[in-house]
């Protein structure tokens, strides 16, 4: 293969994932229902390792979920690199900061810092 035609392939495979993980445009040659349901599969995947990773904010959302994950979803792809985890993270923040869950709980030890920084004795 030439360096011209791996250039056109990379830039044909980068289409198609922005058409499959960002909503793009599908590319010319794909078949648009095919794109689709393969679209919806992979984010239902994503949706479902999100709701495994973090079941707590899953079940504290109930039937809110679904939709807000795919709003969150439809404008942050998962990033190359970013593991689940912190995909799960973010979408727990994401979810806050749209006032979809109120905010976590502070830690035990973080309330025991902060009674310690005030000067109280923590009991």
């Amino acid at each position: 293969m030439t360096g011209p035609q791996r250039e056109r392939l990379a830039a044909a495979q980068a289409e198609l994932l922005r058409a499959l993980l960002a909503d793009g445009p599908v590319p010319a040659g794909f078949d648009p229902e095919r794109v689709r349901v393969e679209r919806r599969a992979l984010l239902a995947k994503r949706r479902g390792i999100v709701a495994a990773l973090r079941p707590d904010v899953a079940a504290e959302l109930g039937d809110r979920f679904r939709p807000l994950f795919d709003a969150y979803a439809a404008g942050r792809p998962k990033e190359d690199g970013t593991r689940f985890r912190e995909n799960a993270a973010r979408f727990a923040e994401w979810a806050v900061a749209e006032g979809a869950l109120p905010p976590p709980e502070p830690r035990w030890w973080q309330r025991v810092r902060r009674l310690v920084r005030q000067g109280r004795r923590a009991t």
